[in-house]
């Protein structure tokens, strides 16, 4: 589909739009979780980012945890229904000292009946990819962002073409991708639309949509007003609708939508939920979740 036709069905009708939309998405919700396993201290400057040493955020920083804080968070997800779960670092790239550790961790999170092992640790290399899939990693996980033409907006010490390389080596090495963006940056209406179609271009097996947290000390800090309620439905449908084969899934910042918008969103384009608190910021009680999704009769899987 083509830009300016994307652009249309945005501004059309909320409702035509999320009626057209619906007509991609199955009756099942996939349930995935994280932890955040190392904290803080990173060298780069994106500006919306409480982990960036650029800002004085006053975060908890902390170095890689031991397995056994893992394993717990792994079996508690597998509780609250997750299916995938995450182990998620701070950096640019893993750490030279930690990424043995997380491969072993990634083996051991594979021992565990009924959860799918996943991973987001930074740009790769073609080294790191390949021992990673080795390692038996199903999914990994790297943003975009927003698109090429805003990127230089968010981050100056990486680029967006670095995070497409990474995610055409987790593709190169047969682990499925997720890949997704925050909204409400201060992007366009039609760099929204960018976004879209550079994800149908990557083709990520999920897209996780996060709404931007303006995080004190950051230079985002005052972006509240960004991207109102409607806005975000809006770009929700269009993702849908130019990315069908893709699960989009709420992450951090739906609780910007009202309970009955992220019904909507569900109801219409949304096929996943990150359950469960985020990096630095809190998210639902994952039981609110489960209530929600049985109230609209679709299936956790």
């Amino acid at each position: 589909m083509q830009k300016d036709e994307l652009f249309k069905l945005y501004n059309m009708n909320l409702q035509e739009l999320l009626k057209i939309s619906s007509e991609y998405i199955s009756n099942n919700v996939e349930f995935c979780s994280i932890v955040n396993a190392r904290n803080g201290k990173c060298s780069q400057d994106c500006k919306y980012c409480a982990q960036s040493s650029y800002y004085r955020t006053n975060i908890e920083t902390y170095p890689l945890i031991d397995e056994d804080k893992i394993i717990k968070a792994v079996n508690e997800a597998k509780l609250n229904h997750a299916f995938r779960f995450a182990i998620v670092t701070s950096g640019k790239t893993p750490a030279e000292e930690d990424f043995d550790k997380v491969l072993n961790l990634i083996k051991s999170v594979n021992k565990i009946e009924g959860i799918s092992s996943c991973a987001s640790i930074g740009i790769l290399d073609e080294d790191m990819a390949k021992k990673l899939a080795n390692a038996g990693l199903k999914r990994f996980h790297h943003n975009i962002n927003t698109c090429q033409s805003y990127y230089p907006e968010v981050c100056t010490t990486h680029t967006w073409q670095e995070r497409l390389n990474t995610c055409k080596l987790v593709k190169k090495y047969g682990m499925e991708l997720c890949c997704g963006v925050i909204l409400g940056m201060g992007e366009t209406e039609q760099q929204r639309i960018e976004m879209a179609l550079e994800l149908a271009e990557i083709q990520p097996e999920s897209i996780p949509i996060n709404i931007l947290m303006p995080i004190p000390k950051t230079p985002f800090e005052d972006y509240h007003d960004k991207i109102d309620e409607e806005n975000i439905l809006r770009t929700l449908a269009i993702f849908k609708i130019a990315n069908p084969k893709s699960v989009l899934r709420f992450c951090g910042g739906r609780i910007k939508l009202s309970n009955e918008n992220q019904k909507l969103a569900l109801k219409n384009c949304v096929e996943g939920i990150l359950i469960g608190n985020y990096l630095t910021t809190t998210g639902k009680n994952p039981v609110e979740d489960m209530k929600t999704v049985l109230e609209l009769n679709k299936k956790i899987i």
